[in-house]
Order: structure tokens, then sequence, then C-alpha cells
């Protein structure tokens, strides 16, 4: 394996890489604005240049002093180098860049929302002068609206290009693009467009400082208060990492989480504004037809055990209804699944409807024609982990149609339909279920299906509890909790774990362990990720 020096530290790397990737990887930091791994390399913001000795070509034991820096995100590592980043030479250079950098940018670090996450603040800390020898007026640009999420602050800016190359080579909309010359020079949209393409978040992401900034964010909260838990996303069949960054009980944002297998850096617009539900339009309590003034979860729960028995006693077996959600987390629906055949060893599962574009939505680099971002068709998160713990029970399954006959027809008797949290197949679940009289629903909205229902159970969203989702590759993934459940609502695996008489509190990994015993060995390894306190801010040893 090739190794090189780095200001004395050893580096080693596998395959064709870039100094400051290999620095990047050993999680040695060399300064750079400009460079990002899924990007293309352009070597013009000239923080990162270092000073190199590499092998002699006709003498490999020898090395060679390049006379002047180089860019280390352009300069191949070699067997043998030598990198120096904290020369004086390499040392002044920073210390110029960051001068230069700093010439018309505003003093404006207090209010703008980069602040506490802004590489111009760290690295000017760490790499710049404790002083500014600029005494002239800087240079003024005005804040554009430029989009359906992005706000563009003009004079922020410091020309690295990254959010013009994304537009180029992963959206591959090319709504941005560098205009003017000198200290005119500006990025914005071309005449006529606007940043609206469904990948246009991620500009907010790679910018270095506050330039880009989301609208939906803006003013919100300090990113010092909040709390980050790594999670799933819930709005496709993709399973895209993410972040739910949070404080006091609300999520204020969505950002992605690296998966180079998955989704690498990037998110859609759909699941990085898509969370809204959770704060919204909220059931809390339980409710029942038979008892207007409402009922205690213990009370719920009895009335949920008792319609199942009462149907079983007139229609027999196979008189009653689990209908699983492509929502919930596998293990959620392992223990329903459990308890639906403990009651009733006939119970006929189905699983509810979920949003299905025509196709999926592909997005290239029309440089290279690679595909750079897909989009999914299937908006459900656990779609295959629905369908793998109904054919682990096996025996009465339905498919939609089939369900609409059997209920229409008088066989089903009792149903438990754990509905979907995002409101678009209202229509169709109320048409199958208006004929029965003992309905419970298990619901995190107040309106939808459970208006209709008998029995209405208060659950929790994805983000208030722990589990697993399976994405369309069968690749299972946890994701951990982010905030506290809503007053009055409960998790759906909660709530079966109690009907199941199963003792202490609701565990995610007990039911792993149960679905391991049971055969399904692929989940006895997982282990949920540990929620963080703290979002994932710049660390730099020396400060």
């Amino acid at each position: 394996m090739p190794t090189m020096d780095v200001d004395g530290k050893q580096v080693t790397w596998e395959g064709r890489k870039m100094i400051l990737q290999a620095c990047n990887d050993a999680g040695i930091e060399l300064p750079h604005y400009c460079y990002h791994e899924g990007l293309s390399i352009v070597a013009s913001c000239r923080i990162c240049l270092v000073e190199i000795e590499s092998p002699d070509p006709k003498d490999p034991a020898k090395l060679v002093k390049v006379p002047k820096l180089v860019p280390s995100c352009q300069t191949p590592a070699v067997n043998g180098m030598k990198v120096h980043s904290k020369s004086v030479k390499a040392v002044a250079n920073q210390k110029a860049v960051m001068e230069f950098l700093l010439i018309n940018h505003p003093l404006d670090c207090p209010v703008c929302d980069q602040a506490g996450e802004c590489h111009l603040q760290d690295y000017s800390f760490k790499y710049g002068r404790a002083e500014s020898r600029f005494d002239e007026d800087k240079a003024k640009k005005s804040k554009k609206d430029i989009g359906t999420h992005v706000m563009l602050y003009s004079d922020r800016c410091i020309m690295c290009t990254r959010c013009v190359r994304f537009t180029r080579e992963i959206s591959g909309t090319g709504e941005l693009g560098v205009f003017g010359r000198g200290h005119r020079e500006q990025i914005d949209v071309f005449q006529g467009k606007s940043l609206d393409n469904p990948l246009s978040g991620n500009v907010i992401d790679i910018c270095p400082v506050g330039a880009l900034l989301d609208k939906d964010f803006l003013f919100t909260q300090r990113v010092w208060f909040l709390k980050s838990a790594p999670s799933i996303s819930p709005f496709s069949s993709g399973g895209e990492n993410i972040y739910i960054e949070h404080n006091q009980g609300r999520i204020y944002r969505v950002k992605p989480r690296f998966n180079k297998d998955i989704n690498k850096w990037w998110i859609s617009d759909d699941i990085r504004y898509g969370w809204e539900f959770v704060h919204n339009n909220r059931l809390q309590a339980v409710t029942s037809v038979a008892a207007p003034g409402g009922l205690t979860w213990q009370q719920g729960l009895e009335q949920l055990e008792q319609s199942f028995k009462q149907a079983v006693t007139a229609g027999g077996q196979g008189s009653t209804l689990l209908m699983l959600s492509p929502f919930d987390s596998t293990e959620e629906m392992f223990l329903a699944a459990t308890w639906a055949r403990k009651m009733d060893p006939g119970c006929a599962m189905a699983l509810n409807l979920s949003r299905m574009e025509p196709q999926d939505q592909v997005f290239t680099n029309p440089a290279t024609g690679a595909v750079t971002y897909t989009i999914r068709a299937d908006k459900s998160p656990n779609r295959l982990g629905a369908e793998n713990v109904r054919a682990h029970f096996g025996g009465n399954v339905l498919n939609f149609d089939g369900l609409a006959a059997k209920v229409s027809s008088g066989g089903i008797q009792a149903a438990a339909l754990c509905a979907d949290p995002i409101a678009h197949n209202d229509a169709a679940v109320a048409a199958i279920f208006q004929p029965l009289k003992n309905l419970t629903v298990l619901s995190t909205r107040a309106d939808g299906p459970v208006r209709q229902a008998a029995l209405g159970l208060p659950v929790c969203t994805w983000a208030e509890k722990s589990g697993v989702f399976e994405n369309y590759q069968g690749v299972i993934q946890p994701f951990a909790q982010a905030i506290a459940p809503l007053d009055g609502t409960r998790s759906t695996g909660s709530l079966f774990w109690q009907l199941l008489g199963l003792p202490g509190q609701y565990d995610p990994a007990a039911v792993r362990r149960m679905m391991a015993d049971a055969g399904k060995l692929q989940y006895a390894s997982v282990k949920l990720p540990e929620r963080h306190e703290k979002i994932e801010l710049m660390q730099f040893a020396e400060l």
C-alpha cells in the first residue's frame, strides 16, 4: 500500500487519489473551500496549497523538492512523497488567501445563519490574521431570492463555485453561473431561470460560507442549540441517510448523512422539506364512537382486543384483518403481525397503499452520462420490510383488490389499520372500509381514515421512535429517535408490545432478537445508531 509523509505523519491510501483526498480519508485536515469529493476539481480557492518533495523519476530513492506550492486537491498522491502544509511558505499562503477572501466579506457573523458551522469563521481563526489590514470600503452586493428554497447573499460568497458545479454535474439543470469579473464577479441564476430543481437544497449544504441559505430555516434557530439524530428518510424507498436536527422537541431541519452506497452526499427536496407533518394536524387522544368523551390508552387497547375476539367468535378464523403500513418500522410490523395471529390464527394481512409516482426520476451528469442521483417512484420507506413480514407469517395475505372484495362481502368483521402519515390515499381507504363498523385506526393524523373509525389510536411519527427500514434493495438500515413522542401518542411497537404482554418497555433490539430467533437472521447484527447531543461541526485539535 502506498505511503506518504504529511507533516511528519504517515498516510496510506488505495487506488489513485489526490493529496487532499488521501489526507481527508486519514483524518488529517488540510484547509479547502472549492474542493468537494462529489464534484469536479477546479483548484480555484488556493488555500490548500502545500509544499511537496516528490520521488525523482530517475532515482525513486531520491526526493526532489518542487520549487513552488501546489494545490493538494489537484496533485496526485505518490508513494514516498513528503507533504508540508505547515511550512513557512504554506502558512504564508494560507494567511494571504484568508486575507483576500475577507477583504470584501461583510462583518455580519452575528446575524448570519451559517455562524457556528462556517468554514470561513473556522479557517479565519485557525489560518487567518489576527486583524484586518484593509481600510478601503468593501464592495457591496445585494441578496437575492433565487428559488423556492434558496436565498443568495452575494456579498458573503467566496466564489468557490461548488454550487455552480453541482447544478451542472449532479442535478444537470445548470441554473447557476458565474457572472462578471474582478470584484464584481458573482454567482447568479441565468436570466429567466430560478433554482427550482428537485435537488436544489443540496447547494445549501455544500456552500462553505453563508452565501446560500435555506429560506425555511432562515433566522429560526442557532445551530449550536441543535441536536442531531441519525435517521433514514421516511419519504422514499431509496433509504436515503439523513440527520434530523432538532431542539426542545421540535424539528428545525433535515440534512443529508453521507452513505457512499445509498445517497452519497445528497438528498431530494421532498426528503429535506417533507417533515412538517410531524408538528401539524396530529391526533393526540384515543377516540371512540362508543365513548364521545374519549378513552384512556388502557381502555383503547382493551377495546381493540375485544373487537378481534368478538369478530372471531362471530365469524370464525379469518374474519379479522391487520393492515400494515410501509411507514412503520419492521420491528413494529413484526409485533403487530404476531399479536394479530395470536388473536386470530387466520387473520388476513394487507399492505396499506403508499404514494407511487409513474417512474423513477433519474439525474445524470450531462458531460459523462453517469447517474448522479435517483428519486425513487415508490415513496414508502419500508415496503420491503412489510412484504417480508407478511411472507414470514404467510397464510391469508390479501392484495388491495382482494381486500376490497372481502370487506364488501362481509368476510371481515374487525380490522386494525396502520394508517399512512402522509395524506394521499384517504379516498381509496375510506371507500374500502366504509361498510366496516368495527374499524380501529392507528394514526398520526387527526383527519383521514381515523374519522370513520370506531376506535382511533394516536401513534408516533418516525422521528419520535427508533427502528429499522428496508429499502428497495433489501438494505436494512437503523434510524434513531430524534424527539420525544407528542403528548398522548405512543409508538405502534409499544402498544403491540403491551397487547402481547411482554415485560418492561418496548425495546426494538429485543424485537430484532425475536425475529432472529424466528429465522430472520439478517436482523441479529443490526444496531441502532446513537443519538447525538450536538450536530457535527468542524473540529480542530488546536481550538
